[in-house]
């Protein structure tokens, strides 16, 4: 009985135990998970997908105060903490809304090279942002919290460009940075005056039409024309638009028939442009020396496996001889492709090593470019008066030559990558491309179409434009093919490439990339790349003789001293023939006129009033003299004095026969002439 009342004794505190628990959890504030949860004002706490979403979830409806519904614009997005954020930041993968609101419902873009369009929209890989071409339906891609700020402008330009704003620390934005909600300049100039409409001052950078909006504006372009960057229209080249074209094409009632230049023929069951000649060569660039192979992938030889390394490559296709260099050397070679391994020739050696490597076939001439010393450098084939072009380049990578045209293209890779060009003298520099570069390690020109297209190392990408920068288009975008590339070179449909991470030489369709083929693969080091064929070095006249606007009918001489680059037309030998012949008979007419005039001016004149007749001074056997002698001597002076007295009122007729002047000049240019004079 006492073992009994001591076990009650000990159970019944026990049993006050959960009723004392209970009544504690009730009175005690719970812990919300910080970013998963809200805490309701009466201590509760609810999901926060629930805060400020219409419909009360905590008791005292705490949830639903200090939105920001009605203070929001219409075009911001209304955080549940209250804030308002920029459409533009929502879905970045950072808390603007302090509540983590505006990254709620978003796609799940966690991959590290996956870019977010925001909700309802899609996931982008990494190499489509800031490409110059908008993918996000709110254009987000390539706006300035995905693009990074715009690098500085150079301190020699004293004001910005049309499409930019200037900020008050002395740096260009671009105009569409300007009143984003996010300050662009260091000092937040562009965020200042915001209520003000910005297509009023300077049409906010357009060059057409500018469209003010509640948050900013945007520029918009006519209907024939399509918007580049995001200020300037330009034109539509409905055969560059549709692209189906390898080379003509003609836009005739919205009809685009194609078309081959003359050096080509069409293939009529692909529609697709063929060299006519020889079977083009593809020579490339790799650690085991210089080595060809045809434009499908076969018939692979070596014709300089002595000359080791990757590097950049030039042909001159009239002769069939090549020029490289290797990569991080100063030598520059050339080798026969013909010829045997043991004839390479050393061609010249310089300062710095080579990027780029480039042929003028109709100057002969060399063109190179130089990162450590900031370059583009010309010399001639035979590696004489080599010289600078143009300097002070940030890492200058590739250069490329069209000599009909007279142009030279060269592009830089330093910090404001671009792409430039000149004339071959270095004269009339102007930018091609500045927007959306990050490394154009390779240039290559497409000849019947003239566009220039490049391959990108940082996009990951293959684009063109044409030779003044419009029309741009990326045909090839990053493919597993693209990581690092090095050659790049524009053959009939195709594009031809080198590829360092998957050692291999590739090539796709010029027009959209399609088609890809990897031609060879394992190959170590892979560099430079061209085609060799006659049809891509066209000699026909007329010539450009350096300059654009100047035009040889038979030629141009180069005359490359060491302080400048000339160049000069010249004459066919039948020209300075003919030159020489006028020139002569010029001299020969102007001698036989002065000679004429002399001995009309000065020649003795008679009359036939002066001759006096005397029978008795004449010897002639046949007169006799006797009396009608002398009664004809009398008569006659008789008829004498009537003819002076009648000369006295009626000149002389004088008969005068000339020489045609050709026949003066043909009797060892005497003239000759003579006067018949009678009454």
């Amino acid at each position: 009985m006492g073992h009994l009342a001591g076990l009650l004794f000990v159970l019944t505190p026990l049993s006050w135990c959960p009723t004392w628990v209970s009544g504690a959890a009730v009175h005690s504030v719970p812990a919300c998970h910080q970013q998963q949860e809200f805490r309701c004002s009466d201590g509760s706490c609810i999901p926060r997908p629930r805060l400020c979403d219409g419909h009360i979830d905590c008791e005292d409806g705490s949830d639903e105060h200090r939105c920001g519904h009605l203070s929001c614009k219409q075009d911001e997005f209304a955080c549940r903490s209250g804030r308002c954020i920029a459409p533009l930041i929502r879905c970045n993968g950072v808390d603007d809304c302090g509540d983590w609101s505006d990254e709620a419902s978003c796609p799940n873009c966690s991959a590290p090279d996956s870019f977010s369009c925001g909700p309802s929209d899609v996931c982008l890989p990494s190499n489509k942002l800031c490409d110059g071409r908008t993918d996000c339906r709110d254009g987000r891609d390539e706006a300035r919290p995905a693009c990074g700020p715009s690098p500085p402008r150079p301190q020699t330009s004293p004001t910005c460009t049309p499409s930019e704003f200037h900020c008050g620390d002395g740096r260009c934005i671009r105009q569409t940075w300007r009143c984003d909600h996010s300050p662009d300049c260091s000092d937040g100039s562009d965020e200042d005056d915001c209520d003000q409409n910005e297509c009023q001052v300077n049409n906010g950078g357009c060059s057409h039409r500018c469209v003010d909006q509640p948050l900013g504006f945007h520029c918009d372009c006519p209907s024939s024309m399509r918007l580049v960057g995001d200020s300037q229209c330009e034109e539509v080249d409905p055969c560059l638009a549709s692209d189906i074209c390898d080379q003509l094409c003609v836009h005739n009632n919205g009809s685009l028939p194609c078309d081959c230049t003359e050096d080509y023929q069409m293939d009529l069951t692909t529609a697709e442009c063929k060299a006519k000649g020889e079977a083009a060569q593809l020579v490339f660039t790799s650690s085991k020396g210089v080595q060809l192979i045809s434009i499908t992938g076969s018939g692979y030889r070596e014709p300089a496996p002595h000359l080791l390394g990757p590097g950049p490559v030039a042909a001159l296709a009239s002769n069939r001889t090549l020029y490289w260099a290797r990569q991080g050397q100063s030598s520059l070679y050339r080798v026969s492709v013909d010829g045997k391994t043991e004839d390479s020739v050393f061609v010249l050696k310089f300062q710095g090593s080579v990027s780029g490597l480039a042929v003028d076939w109709i100057h002969q001439l060399l063109y190179w470019t130089s990162m450590e010393t900031g370059s583009v450098n010309v010399a001639l084939l035979a590696g004489s008066a080599q010289r600078p072009l143009i300097t002070g380049l940030d890492k200058p990578c590739a250069v490329a030559v069209h000599p009909l045209k007279g142009l030279l293209f060269w592009a830089q890779c330093g910090s404001s990558p671009r792409i430039e060009r000149s004339s071959l003298d270095g004269n009339d520099r102007m930018s091609v491309v500045v927007l959306s570069l990050r490394q154009p390690v390779a240039l290559s020109l497409d000849m019947p179409r003239q566009l220039l297209y490049w391959v990108d190392r940082g996009m990951r990408s293959i684009s063109r434009v044409n030779l003044e920068g419009h029309h741009r288009k990326t045909v090839v975008e990053s493919n597993g093919y693209l990581d690092r590339p090095f050659g790049l070179a524009v053959f009939e449909g195709f594009v031809y490439w080198s590829e360092e991470v998957t050692r291999s030489i590739c090539r796709a369709s010029k027009h959209n990339g399609g088609n890809l083929q990897v031609l060879l693969s394992n190959i170590t080091s892979p560099g430079g790349v061209l085609v060799i064929q006659p049809v891509l070095q066209p000699k026909g006249p007329p010539s450009e003789c350096g300059l654009t606007a100047t035009v040889c009918a038979h030629g141009c001489a180069v005359d490359s001293p060491t302080e400048c680059l000339k160049f000069s037309c010249t004459h066919s030998d039948a020209t300075f023939a003919g030159i020489l012949s006028l020139i002569m008979f010029l001299s020969v007419l102007l001698v036989g006129m002065a000679v004429w005039w002399w001995r009309e001016e000065f020649r003795p004149s008679t009359s036939l009033t002066e001759q006096s007749f005397s029978l008795k001074e004449s010897q002639d056997p046949l007169i006799t003299q006797g009396p009608h002698a002398a009664q004809g001597k009398r008569r006659l002076h008789s008829n004498s004095k009537r003819i002076k007295r009648k000369q006295t009122h009626a000149p002389s007729l004088v008969f005068r026969q000339e020489i045609p002047f050709y026949q003066l000049l043909s009797d060892s240019f005497i003239p000759h002439w003579f006067s018949l004079t009678s009454v």
